[in-house]
C-alpha cells in the first residue's frame, strides 16, 4: 500500500481560495498512490482562532468539492485533513473528512479532545463524541487529530474497533516537536499498528509549525520524516504486518485494564 504524506504550508500571505486549489494540484499529483493525507485546518490554520467562525463551511462545502473532485481525478483514497465545519445547528467542529477513489465521502469525524486550555479550539468549537474507523481494500484506517495524540486511550479505541493503520492530521507547534515525534511511535508502538502522521509547514497566526511529518511501523521504527518546509512523503507500506506484529509479539491479547465490565 503507497501512502503519501502531503506537509502542506500554511501562511498568511496565501489566500484560503489559492490554497485550496494548490492542495488539490497537490493530490492530483500522488495519482498511483493509495492513499493520499492532508494535514489539520489546511485551509485557515490550526492556530488561526479569530477565522474558525468565518472561515467555517458545511460539511459538504468548497474544500469537500475540491478535495472530492481530486481525489476522483488521481483514483486515490483522500485523507482531505480537518476543516471548520459548521454544522446545521451552527455549531462549529474541528472535522476530517475521508474520500473514496471516487470522490464519495466514506468519513467524518468530528475531532475529539479540543486544544486551547478553556481557549482557542477549546471553546470556539464543539467536541466530537464518535470514534470512527474506514475500511480502505488494504487496510482499516482509525481516525484522530492533533491533539487527540496525547490521549491513548482513544487509540486503544480505534484499535478495538478494528484499526490496522491510525490516521493523525496535525498542525503541531514547533515548541513540542519532540512530543510529536515521541508520541506519534509510542501510539505505534503501543498499538501495533502504523501511524500516519502528517502536520502542517509554515505558520499560522504567528505560531511556527513543527513540519516534521513521520511515518511509524507497529514496531516503532521511523520510515520516513519530513523536514520542517513543505514535503510529501510517499512510502510503501505492507498491509499485514500490524497482524503479523500482533501474531508475532501478542501484547494486545494480556490487556487487562479496560476490557472487563466491572462487577455488580
Amino acid at each position: 500500500m503507497r501512502a503519501s504524506l502531503i506537509q502542506i504550508a500554511v501562511n498568511e500571505d496565501e489566500s484560503v481560495e489559492a490554497r485550496r486549489l494548490r492542495a488539490a494540484s497537490l493530490v492530483r499529483a500522488q495519482a498511483g498512490a493509495d492513499l493520499v493525507v492532508l494535514p489539520e485546518l489546511w485551509t485557515t490554520g490550526a492556530f488561526a482562532f479569530e477565522d474558525f467562525g468565518t472561515r467555517a463551511e458545511p460539511l459538504r462545502g468548497p474544500t469537500y468539492e475540491a478535495m472530492a473532485k481530486a481525489a476522483s481525478d488521481a483514483g486515490v483514497w483522500l485523507h482531505a485533513g480537518s476543516v471548520p465545519e459548521r454544522a446545521p445547528d451552527g455549531r462549529l467542529y474541528n472535522t476530517s473528512l475521508v474520500l473514496s477513489p471516487a470522490g464519495d465521502l466514506a468519513a467524518a469525524y468530528r475531532k475529539i479532545h479540543r486544544f486551547g486550555f478553556d481557549r482557542g479550539e477549546a471553546v470556539l468549537m464543539g467536541a466530537g463524541s464518535e470514534l470512527v474507523t474506514v475500511r480502505l481494500p488494504e487496510t482499516t484506517l482509525g481516525l484522530a487529530t492533533c491533539y487527540d495524540l496525547r490521549f491513548p486511550e482513544l487509540f486503544r479505541g480505534l484499535v478495538d474497533a478494528g484499526a490496522e493503520t491510525l490516521v493523525v492530521p496535525a498542525g503541531w507547534p514547533e515548541r513540542r516537536r519532540s512530543h510529536w515525534t515521541l508520541l506519534a511511535r509510542a501510539r505505534a508502538v503501543e498499538n501495533q499498528a502504523y501511524v500516519l502522521a502528517c502536520g502542517t509547514a509554515g505558520t499560522h497566526a504567528g505560531v511556527p509549525q513543527a513540519g516534521h511529518s513521520i511515518v511509524v511501523d507497529p514496531w516503532g521504527e521511523v520510515l520516513a520524516e519530513a523536514g520542517a518546509d513543505e514535503e510529501i512523503l510517499t512510502v510503501d507500506l505492507d498491509p499485514a504486518k500490524p497482524s503479523g506484529t500482533r501474531e508475532q509479539f501478542p501484547a494486545l491479547k494480556d490487556r487487562v485494564l479496560g476490557l472487563r465490565a466491572p462487577r455488580r
